[in-house]
């Protein structure tokens, strides 16, 4: 399975959902790679920032070829995660071109879900030649018990990529692992951040499975 998260608007949480996914693959025994697309290189910062044994391995490759290096670079591993662009670049359509599934988070704001437009533009356009990709709008950063949370997945339904049920919270303990190079998982295995990640690793393996 070849993830690409990818969102033009920063912000969105897209290296935290990236490296969760990620690890949380890894931790059902699967062999993972991060492929960091973002010049910024924030899955790199991550993985530097580990001071134990890695879970998944992560590369830099922040330049519009992945699609035609990915089958070979990933040949080694069984899922691939492509921490994508923040910007609608030739990166971005190569991150695109290399994928099956291209998740596309989305934070509850209307600026976040107006942005998307230009994603599903590009998604779109990929589909002209590869007519079996997918993509899923994920919430993410979803605020428990405000209205915008619920109304986000209403105004995302004008959109013709479906939203996922599972959602992944607004919390603390993201920061807080991203700055140490660990998952949410490893810090709070049965807390609710691990348990949101995984719903959302499930319900994609079933997509593209």
């Amino acid at each position: 399975m070849i993830v690409a998260v990818l969102n033009q608007k920063g912000g969105v949480g897209k290296t935290t959902l990236a490296v969760n996914i990620a690890a949380t693959l890894a931790r059902e025994g699967k062999r993972v790679l991060v492929i960091d697309a973002d010049p910024q290189g924030s899955a790199l910062d991550w993985a530097a920032a580990r001071q134990g044994e890695p879970l998944v391995s992560v590369i830099g490759l922040p330049r519009p070829t992945i699609h035609k290096e990915v089958r070979q670079i990933g040949a080694a591993y069984d899922h691939i995660i492509i921490d994508g662009p923040p910007r609608v670049t030739d990166l971005a359509r190569s991150a695109i071109m290399a994928a099956d599934l291209v998740l596309i988070p989305v934070q509850p704001s209307p600026y976040d879900v107006w942005a998307a437009a230009e994603v599903v533009k590009l998604v779109d356009e990929a589909r002209s030649f590869k007519d079996l990709l997918k993509s899923v709008f994920v919430i993410n950063r979803k605020i428990t018990g405000t209205a915008i949370g619920r109304d986000v997945g209403e105004a995302l339904a004008a959109y013709s990529v479906p939203v996922l049920t599972s959602t992944v919270g607004q919390r603390v303990v993201f920061a807080e692992t991203a700055a140490q190079g660990l998952a949410a998982f490893e810090v709070d295995a049965d807390g609710p951040a691990a348990a949101e990640v995984g719903a959302l690793v499930a319900e994609m393996q079933e997509i593209v499975a």
